[in-house]
């Protein structure tokens, strides 16, 4: 195994901390804005625990799903919390359509990555929210670097989108860990008062 920055040991060791949130197992959401890292910390989280990581952008309906995406939390979240397995519907970006319905079995550690992960609706579901930021001109470029189906002609919506998400359930001002994704390597602040 590589060695696994700190943010992740961190993150990992606050969640085995706390209760379980999901029946007998935890979850833990990395949210924040596009291009700041989390797909990188959840990654770590992943090689650190073992545990599976689901991606946010796996559940948006195309570049304007973002306010829709509460439903598909839902069909995941509340069967994992009553212990039987959650499934979300997987949307093809490059078809534009909804594809296979994925179904996800209960395990002792789950990681949802990604934009509106840590929804306010489903806060109690939470064992740890960590919240990935960098300055804005760092998370278009690597945004843009990334590529794919139309990102360069719907990056400013998608981040007006976002940022009105954020705003609306006070993400970060929730989140019991605030993370620097910048250089690669992430540095943990912890909150306080969850």
């Amino acid at each position: 195994m590589t060695d696994t920055p700190a943010n992740a040991r961190t993150v990992l060791d606050l969640a085995r901390s706390r209760p379980p949130t999901l029946d007998r197992n935890r979850l833990i959401c990395v949210d924040g804005p596009a291009g700041s890292g989390k797909t990188t910390l959840a990654a770590e989280l992943a090689e650190l625990s073992g545990a599976p990581v689901l991606h946010m952008d796996d559940m948006f309906e195309g570049w304007r799903g973002l306010p829709r995406v509460t439903s598909q939390l839902e069909s995941l979240l509340l069967p994992l919390a009553k212990g039987r397995s959650g499934s979300y519907q997987r949307w093809d970006w490059p078809g534009n359509a909804w594809a296979e319905t994925i179904l996800v079995p209960p395990a002792p550690l789950l990681v949802l990555e990604g934009v509106g992960s840590g929804s306010a609706h489903l806060a109690h579901l939470v064992t740890v929210l960590a919240w990935v930021e960098v300055p804005y001109d760092l998370r278009r470029d690597r945004g843009l670097e990334r590529g794919g189906v139309g990102v360069a002609e719907n990056w400013q919506q998608w981040a007006v989108d976002e940022q009105a998400l954020f705003d609306r359930e006070r993400t970060r001002e929730r989140a019991d860990l605030v993370l620097d994704g910048r250089v690669g390597s992430l540095h943990a602040s912890p909150r306080t008062g969850r």
